[in-house]
């Protein structure tokens, strides 16, 4: 049933923002903020020219060199893998002693192995074996980590403005020139981690679905006949960011049984994200592409604005003066 590929897709979505609030603190003092100063706005600039360079790019390369995609599929596998160890190693140890000394004297790092045997798990069976589970968990993990990093990186005015420009940014690039929906069409037929699937039927063998019919055609077929629905990694990361830079830095101000404020208005937050959520699947039921950020970030953004509003009796918005 439609409702089954929905919740499928909640789940993985709330998750995987769960996932990154558990692991923002841990990431903070492990020293995995990428930016000196949070609050400048220049931060989002390098990320503002990757996402809208990269589809390009691999659009060029697709319609210039479509023969030689499995090396662009190759090379884009050997970058996620690379971006599993990074952001694994300091998961695993949050889990697992950061050393063990043996008896002959020789200290044991525990999870930077870990992490280089589950990358590289992860490598050859998204290569050899690209099933739905096998890249929707990579995807999770991957959303989860890069989502945490992001969110601690990044102070509220950045990730505003960086959720505002990518809202209009995704409606153009699906409604007007339409390349994201071209873009979609090329990545699932590379079996990448960056869409999230979630099947109707248990035997849906997503790597005999090749070649997959263009997005435009599948989200024309009625719902019930659909074998599949997908998501982008992006819409399941962008809103996510606000969540854990919420988390980050704003101020704790414990409320009942000790629970900060930060927290709540994460969460907050996330069901304002859901709200948008909600109307995205029901416009995409309809049988048209959608934009994801538009409905997602700007849920996400309006649960931000009450929650904080509501909590803290301030329209400051928790924003960092001056910006840069």
């Amino acid at each position: 049933m439609p409702r089954v590929r929905t919740f499928g897709l909640l789940v993985l979505y709330v998750g995987s923002q769960l996932t990154a609030i558990a692991l923002a603190a841990p990431f903070l003092n492990l020293g995995l903020q990428t930016n000196a100063n949070p609050s400048s706005v220049g931060n989002i600039l390098p990320f503002l020219v990757v996402i809208v360079a990269a589809p390009l790019l691999i659009l060029l390369f697709a319609r210039e060199a479509p023969n030689t995609l499995y090396l662009l599929r190759y090379l884009l596998l050997g970058a996620i893998a690379f971006a599993l160890v990074y952001t694994l190693d300091p998961a695993f140890s949050l889990l697992f002693p950061q050393s063990l000394t043996l008896s002959i004297g020789y200290v044991l790092d525990w999870a930077t192995p870990l992490a280089l045997l589950v990358a590289s798990l992860a490598f050859l069976t998204l290569l050899l074996e690209p099933q739905w589970y096998a890249v929707d968990l990579v995807g999770f993990l991957a959303a989860g980590s890069l989502t945490a990093i992001l969110g601690i990186s990044l102070g509220i005015l950045p990730v505003l403005l960086l959720l505002g420009a990518l809202m209009v940014y995704d409606a153009v690039a699906v409604y007007g020139t339409k390349h994201m929906v071209s873009l979609a069409d090329v990545v699932a037929d590379m079996k990448l981690p960056i869409l999230m699937v979630v099947p109707e039927e248990r035997g849906f063998d997503y790597t005999r679905t090749s070649p997959l019919k263009k997005v435009r055609e599948r989200v024309r077929t009625a719902p019930a006949e659909r074998e599949a629905t997908f998501m982008g990694l992006g819409d399941v990361i962008i809103p996510g960011v606000l969540v854990v830079s919420a988390y980050t830095f704003l101020p704790v101000h414990p409320l009942i049984l000790g629970v900060g404020a930060n927290l709540v208005i994460a969460l907050i937050t996330i069901l304002g994200s859901l709200g948008g959520y909600a109307l995205l699947m029901r416009l995409v039921e309809r049988g048209n592409p959608q934009a994801g950020l538009p409905f997602l970030n700007g849920g996400a953004i309006l649960g931000f604005v009450v929650g904080y509003v509501s909590f803290y009796h301030s329209f400051g918005l928790g924003i960092v003066w001056p910006p840069f």
